[in-house]
């Protein structure tokens, strides 16, 4: 597996993102002196080491509260860095006075220098005995490491560590190899020697920590940062940090790269306490993220710091909805109401916010399919009568509320509202939605058009929007890599897939500000919208600036370059693959019944199509299960189109020794060549761990409906969480 080494710039003026720089510019500087770790000269080593030394004096980079130790934790390994490779491996080896290791070898070079405390390494001459289990030791030089030392060992080297003094210490142990790839390596049983035996790495090799006061102080100092909860999403979905994004653990190698697009980002890490997260730390450290610190604690250690927990999704988002018809008494109508007019034959036109996918699920019969971002652009051609009474609906509150309150801001001449509490509302009072409906989006005329750019604009300007045209967004790309940028297309999947400008993102306008926090997780970046109507863009962009977003419009030029096709998504390898089936193969397995398969992706896709026999569970808790299983059991993963399986393949089988399989194409290719499927929920191992599930899923309706009571109760409660939080305070709506 090979890697390819990013320039990396880091913005930030935090403690976190100096010491990733430095760190960064220290690893650069060793692979320049030390070109090939394998073959590593005293010379080379020596040079490196002055190198580590001067890393070592920055002593403000390594703060105790960054990496802690205690009398119940007294010696703790923090990791630095690591290449996918496990090479050029830096940790911080922190213990309080005392703290000692018995003699050992590393199997590869390694360097150690001071950053403060004493480290004494004792070195041995090993001899050999007639026993191959007992080797002989004698006590050799002695080397005294503290600030602005070091010390270089060879890989036959066997030494012996005690931290000396009444300081604790801090020292930086540099490798050829990491911890966790030294198999080999010895410890013996005394100082005398004797027996020896492998021993492996540190049970728990972790990263800095944040504390949450901290956390709370950096998402507050206008600088950069992601925060990403990395448990899956509906484990997520219960407990979690208002800012912080679902990115679950065995799934980064899909989402970062989208969520964090700038490397040097400051990242913080959460989980429910603390331990899954240093798992994905040492994965975003080796696929080139190394800003990368984990909550103290995680989002138990900050409740018990009495700061505010959330339960849903996309909850910045919906606090937001749920402000705005705080603020601006955003007009609604009851379901009641909406169904006496609509039996009357009233001058009403309804449009549905969410998405087609979502419309075409269930919808209100008479409704129109307009998402939010076109409702501007759109609205004159569907309500061209000023007398018509235009009503928004969404499933719930939020999309309702935003939708009726973007075409108010814009100042149409219509009466608008929002269906009050959505589609819920509606089946709680009686009423019956239509399914597998699709209604086509108008296109605006060149009145309409003109007329809703003009209402964009105002409302745009107002907020704060600001348009830029090539040169400045040329400047933003340069940038890039100092300061995150996000380019998103925000008209329809049709129009994005029939042409759109290189390496740009799609995200529909309307869900780009209902799931922001799926597109875009670092806070403070920049975020450049585009389309070519002048319209959906500013509609957009005048929303995310409210929610706090620096953004800005383009309109590109009619003959600008274009792509065609979905957006394509970067997976990255964070370990080697594992092998392949073709959907064949895997058949010939089960029949045999040497092999087991679980889906891994999606418990609602699993549910409504799955291969036979399969069984459902959420990757991070794959290990429990396999390690259940008889050791010569083949384990093969699915998932609907196997990309998220290969992944999870390639971890499973080096997390476990086990011999793990994917099936090529997934379980789409297994339906495909015709292969036997399976239905329902009967083999679903993880409950809802996977993705937070509406209410619309139950099948018995007292459930479904005493779902969407408590969902509605939540909505309505969120605008005093907000005001406890301190978020609410911040938001600053445009005036209509």
């Amino acid at each position: 597996m090979t890697q390819t080494h990013l320039s990396i710039d880091f913005s930030g003026s935090d403690v976190a993102s100096r010491r990733a720089a430095a760190i960064t510019g220290f690893i650069a500087t060793a692979r320049r002196l030390l070109p090939d770790p394998e073959r590593a000269t005293p010379e080379q080593l020596q040079a490196v080491a002055r190198e580590l030394e001067a890393l070592g004096l920055q002593r403000e980079l390594f703060p105790h509260a960054h990496f802690p130790v205690s009398a119940s934790n007294p010696a703790q390994v923090y990791r630095l860095s690591e290449d996918l490779g496990g090479r050029y491996a830096l940790y911080l080896s922190t213990g309080l006075p005392g703290k000692s290791q018995p003699p050992h070898d590393h199997t590869t070079w390694a360097i150690i220098a001071g950053v403060e405390g004493v480290e004494r390494n004792v070195f041995f001459t090993r001899g050999k005995t007639d026993d191959p289990l007992r080797d002989t030791l004698a006590v050799g030089r002695s080397v005294d490491v503290g600030s602005g030392t070091s010390v270089v060992l060879t890989p036959t080297d066997v030494h012996t560590i005690e931290l000396i003094g009444e300081e604790p210490g801090l020292h930086l142990h540099f490798y050829g190899r990491g911890l966790e790839r030294m198999p080999e390596r010895v410890v013996f049983e005394s100082l005398e020697g004797g027996s020896f035996r492998t021993f492996g790495p540190p049970k728990s090799i972790r990263h800095a920590l944040v504390t949450p006061a901290a956390l709370r102080q950096a998402l507050a100092d206008g600088e950069e940062i992601a925060v990403l909860d990395v448990r899956e999403a509906g484990v997520f979905a219960h407990r979690h940090i208002l800012f912080a994004a679902p990115a679950p653990a065995w799934r980064l190698e899909q989402l970062i790269d989208r969520l964090v697009p700038r490397r040097g980002t400051r990242i913080v890490l959460v989980d429910g306490d603390g331990s899954l997260a240093h798992e994905a730390a040492a994965k975003l450290v080796r696929l080139g993220w190394p800003n990368v610190s984990v909550l103290e604690g995680g989002t138990e250690g900050w409740a018990a710091e009495g700061l505010e927990i959330f339960s849903g999704t996309n909850v910045p988002s919906k606090a937001f909805g749920e402000i705005i018809e705080h603020e601006k008494h955003t007009p609604w109508i009851t379901s009641d109401e909406l169904g006496a007019r609509v039996q009357r034959g009233d001058n009403i036109v309804v449009v549905d916010s969410r998405t087609p996918e979502e419309f075409a699920a269930f919808s209100l019969p008479f409704a129109l399919s307009v998402p939010g971002a076109e409702l501007v652009y759109r609205i004159g051609e569907i309500a061209p009568d000023p007398q018509t009474l235009v009503v928004v609906n969404c499933a719930g509150r939020t999309r309702s509320i935003v939708g009726a309150q973007t075409l108010i801001d814009a100042g149409i001449p219509n009466q608008v509202v929002s269906l009050r509490n959505g589609t819920m509302d509606w089946l709680l009072t009686g009423r019956r939605l239509a399914h597998g409906r699709r209604t086509p989006l108008p296109e605006p005329g060149a009145v309409a058009l003109a007329t809703a750019r003009e209402r964009a604009a105002s409302v745009a300007q107002r907020a704060g929007v600001q348009s830029i045209d090539a040169a400045e967004l040329a400047r933003f790309e340069s940038e890039a890599t100092e300061r995150t940028l996000y380019r998103f297309d925000v008209r329809t999947r049709e129009e994005y897939q029939a042409g759109h400008l290189p390496g740009w993102r799609w995200a529909p306008g309307g869900q780009l500000v209902q799931a922001t926090d799926e597109y875009a997780a670092t806070r403070g970046a920049r975020i450049v919208l585009a389309d070519w109507d002048g319209v959906r863009a500013l509609t957009t962009g005048a929303w995310l600036a409210q929610l706090g977003w620096e953004v800005f419009t383009y309109v590109p030029p009619t003959l600008a370059t274009l792509e065609t096709g979905a957006e394509p998504v970067r997976v990255l390898a964070s370990h080697a693959p594992a092998p392949q089936l073709s959907v064949q193969q895997a058949q010939e397995l089960l029949g045999e019944g040497r092999a087991i398969v679980f889906d891994v992706d999606s418990r609602p896709a699993f549910e409504k199509q799955h291969i036979a026999g399969a069984r459902f569970a959420v990757p991070d808790r794959l290990p429990s299960f396999v390690q259940a299983l008889p050791p010569a059991q083949v384990v093969v993963l699915t998932s609907p189109d196997g990309v998220l399986a290969r992944s999870v393949a390639a971890e499973l089988a080096a997390r476990t020794g086990r011999d793990v399989r994917s099936v090529v194409g997934g379980t789409s290719a297994w339906a495909a060549a015709g292969l036997p499927l399976g239905q329902g929920d009967a083999d679903v191992l993880t409950g809802d761990d996977d993705q937070w599930y509406s209410p619309y899923a139950h099948r018995d309706l007292g459930l479904r409906d005493a779902g969407f009571r408590a969902y509605l109760d939540w909505e309505l409660g969120l605008v005093e969480q907000l005001e406890r939080d301190g978020w609410a305070s911040e938001i600053r709506l445009v005036p209509v």
